[in-house]
């Protein structure tokens, strides 16, 4: 076994140790749930990542509280459909009754 030829003073072990400390994790918090995360990862506690689900979190959880997550969903996006369908209505009734208007004008004026 090879042996050291002279004493390392305390001065060169620690110059030689100086990059093994350990260093802190920059966290930032989700935005979606508040919860603290490395950046430009996506998030354990709700699975999203700059705004977007990645990861279902609702496979983790029991039945139970995975079919009341589904009742919620079904129930937003039924109300952003109704909301789609009254303004789809809304301009269909503005759309027909310019088309009315043209057709009195064109009467009156005696095209056909």
């Amino acid at each position: 076994m090879p042996h050291p030829k002279k004493k390392t003073s305390k001065a060169a072990k620690n110059q030689r140790r100086s990059h093994h400390a350990l260093k802190s994790i920059n966290l930032i918090k989700c935005p979606k749930c508040e919860k603290a995360i490395k950046p430009h990862t996506v998030c354990d506690g709700c699975g999203f990542y700059k705004g977007k689900e990645y990861i279902d979190m609702t496979k983790k959880l029991p039945r139970k509280q995975r079919a009341k997550i589904e009742k919620k969903k079904v129930k937003e996006e039924s109300k952003e459909l109704k909301k789609i369908n009254k303004e789809s209505e809304k301009i269909r009734k503005i759309d027909h009754k310019s088309d009315r208007i043209e057709g009195i004008k064109s009467v009156v004026r005696g095209d056909k």
